[in-house]
């Protein structure tokens, strides 16, 4: 287990290395991709499935930090009651978490991602908003907090994963992101099942 601080606490991370080792470039190597993996509200509860995204995500060569962002809050789970209170400490820990990734060795600094599950992805938007960086999204069933979609920041290009049937998050949420893409001149591709 790795570890970085924010906001005086230990974060830590689950680290899974890509398969295929390092790029050769010019006759030096070259870092290799990475992501940040971001879990949901349920914080560890479903542990092993994230720990198998990882696998799955590394095996394709790419770097993978699962990092625990609940730590910043000491919280197992997300108390619902404070979501809009800890939401701030929780984007400070992902923007330090972009920046523990991209200091990692083989790693491109410069061919970051992060992949997140609901709360996991919201902070993935506003933690990427203007981070150059971080060049792509892949958000599963998550909101785009509603202070960024007035904002209109640049984000990466996103790949939106969404039920219709969504009780938690609505899908008019997936809509907000297209539209905050587009205005960026940046295009979310959308997948939509029932």
């Amino acid at each position: 287990m790795q570890s970085f601080t924010s906001g005086e606490q230990q974060i830590e991370v689950e680290w899974y290395s890509a398969s295929g080792g390092t790029r050769q470039g010019q006759g030096q190597s070259l870092g290799l991709p990475a992501v940040l993996l971001l879990h949901g509200a349920d914080g560890l509860t479903y542990a092993e499935g994230y720990r198998l995204a990882a696998r799955t995500i590394a095996a394709s060569g790419y770097h993978v930090a699962f990092v625990h962002y609940l730590d910043r809050t000491g919280d197992k789970r997300v108390a619902y009651a404070r979501i809009r209170q800890d939401f701030p400490r929780w984007t400070t820990t992902v923007r330090d978490a972009v920046n523990w990734l991209a200091d990692q060795p083989d790693v491109d600094a410069q061919r970051l991602g992060i992949v997140g599950l609901s709360l996991g992805a919201a902070l993935a938007f506003t933690a990427a908003a203007g981070e150059p960086r971080v060049r792509a999204i892949v958000d599963y069933f998550g909101p785009l907090p509603d202070e960024l979609a007035g904002q209109c920041p640049r984000l990466p290009p996103t790949l939106v994963l969404h039920g219709a049937s969504d009780r938690i998050v609505p899908v008019s949420q997936v809509v907000s992101v297209n539209e905050v893409e587009i205005r960026g001149g940046v295009g979310a591709a959308i997948g939509q099942a029932a």
